[in-house]
C-alpha cells in the first residue's frame, strides 16, 4: 500500500501490528534516451509491487540522489553527500517516530550506496530497529537474470529500458554501444565525462523485447518482496 493512500490514524493503528515499511530511493540524472527520473520510477514501482500483497506501507520515493559525475547533462540534479546524509537520517528518524522498526530502503541508484555507513551509525543510536539497503537491480537473483538475458548491460542500456521508463518519440539506436573505457571516464570531471560518454549509455543495446523486460521485472519484484518478508534480525 502507498502511504499517500492512508491518513495518520490508520498509520497509528497499523504500527501496533505491523512495524515494517519501505522507503524507495531514486535519483534524477541522465539516462541517455530514457526518462531522467528512471531511477526514481523503478525504485518506487518495484517497492510498491513487492509490498502490496504483504500490506506493508511504501513511502514516496526520495527522488534526488548523489550523481556528481553526470551534472554536465541538463536535467540532472545531484545532492552533496553532506546533504544526502542529513536527509536519510531525518527520514529514518521520522519513520522511527511513527512506530516503524523494520525499514527497507529500496535503492535505485548506485551513487546512493555510500549511505550504508550512515545506516550503521543510525542503527547504533536505535538498537531497537533494523534497516536494510536493497539495491534492487543488482541483487543476486535479479542480476543473474540480467546476465542470463544479455550480459552487456549497464547504466542507461536495455536493462533500464522498461515500458514505464521510455519516452514517446525518443530515439532508440538499433546497434549496441561498445564498452566505454571506464577508468578514462571516471578519472575526469563531469564536462569531460560527458564528452567521452556521448548520449549517456555506458555500453550494450539500448532496448530489448518487452518479454525480456517483464521476465526481469518479475524476478526483481519477487526478490524485493523476499527482502520485506524476512531476514530482519
Amino acid at each position: 500500500m502507498r502511504i499517500q493512500d492512508m491518513h495518520w490514524a490508520e498509520v497509528e493503528a497499523l504500527v501496533k501490528t505491523e512495524d515494517r515499511c519501505v522507503l524507495p530511493l531514486g535519483c534524477v540524472e541522465q539516462h541517455a534516451f530514457l526518462s531522467l527520473a528512471t531511477d526514481m520510477i523503478l525504485a518506487e514501482r518495484v517497492a510498491v509491487e513487492a509490498a502490496e500483497p504483504l500490506g506493508v506501507p511504501v513511502f514516496p520515493c526520495l527522488p534526488y540522489g548523489m550523481t556528481p559525475g553526470f551534472v554536465a547533462y541538463p536535467g540532472t540534479v545531484s545532492l552533496s553527500m553532506r546533504t544526502y546524509i542529513g536527509l536519510i537520517e531525518d527520514l529514518l528518524d521520522g519513520l522511527h517516530r511513527s512506530g516503524f522498526r523494520r525499514i527497507l530502503l529500496v535503492n535505485g541508484h548506485g551513487g546512493n550506496s555510500p549511505i550504508s555507513v550512515v545506516l550503521a551509525e543510525w542503527l547504533n543510536r536505535h538498537p531497537d530497529s533494523s534497516v536494510k539497503l536493497h539495491d534492487w537491480w543488482r541483487a543476486p537473483r535479479t542480476w543473474a537474470k540480467v546476465q542470463e538475458i544479455d550480459p552487456a548491460a549497464s547504466h542507461a542500456s536495455w536493462m533500464e529500458n522498461f515500458p514505464w521508463t521510455r519516452l514517446p518519440n525518443a530515439p532508440v539506436p538499433a546497434e549496441a554501444k561498445p564498452r566505454l573505457d571506464y577508468p578514462a571516464v571516471e578519472r575526469v570531471d563531469a564536462v569531460r565525462k560527458r564528452e567521452r560518454m556521448g548520449e549517456g549509455n555506458y555500453y550494450g543495446h539500448f532496448q530489448r523485447p518487452d518479454s525480456d523486460m517483464l521476465a526481469l521485472w518479475e524476478v526483481a519484484v519477487e526478490e524485493t518482496r523476499a527482502q520485506i518478508e524476512g531476514g530482519w534480525h
